[in-house]
């Protein structure tokens, strides 16, 4: 089991339940928000390393929110993906422009986003810097 935890933005309850069900199986601690305001409210005492992030939400948007969380020290390192219903060109890079890690696209496929996720992980943590006292790979 992992101790990786994972903040889920979405406004639609259905999706967040599913996502949310989908990643506490795999070991992930999981917190939701249905909205921009809640995600900033409760990233000032919980710090993910993940965030699933719902582009398309009424209010502040996960675009507008992404910007804000990758131009902040305190959270800029957090990895963001992208969990839209959005699927016309050029909305992947738009995605990314805004600061996501990566973009899935919705229905969300059960089997292969837990290994994606995963791999974001992976990735992120093999290329962080070890910390003053921290055994090297």
């Amino acid at each position: 089991m992992t101790s990786k935890s994972i903040l889920i933005v979405d406004d639609n309850p259905g999706n967040m339940k599913l996502l949310s069900y989908l990643l506490k199986l795999d070991g992930y601690a999981v917190k939701t928000a249905a909205n921009a305001q809640q995600a900033r409210a409760l990233l000032q005492t919980f710090q993910p390393q993940l965030i699933l992030m719902d582009l398309q939400m009424p209010g502040m948007d996960g675009f507008e929110l992404t910007r804000i969380l990758k131009a902040d020290p305190n959270t800029s390192h957090i990895i963001i993906l992208a969990v839209t219903a959005y699927a016309m060109k050029g909305d992947e890079q738009r995605a990314l422009a805004a600061g996501c890690d990566g973009y899935v696209t919705k229905p969300i496929d059960t089997r292969t986003l837990p290994a994606l996720i995963a791999r974001l992980l992976a990735q992120a943590t093999a290329s962080r810097p070890a910390k003053l006292g921290e055994p090297t790979r």
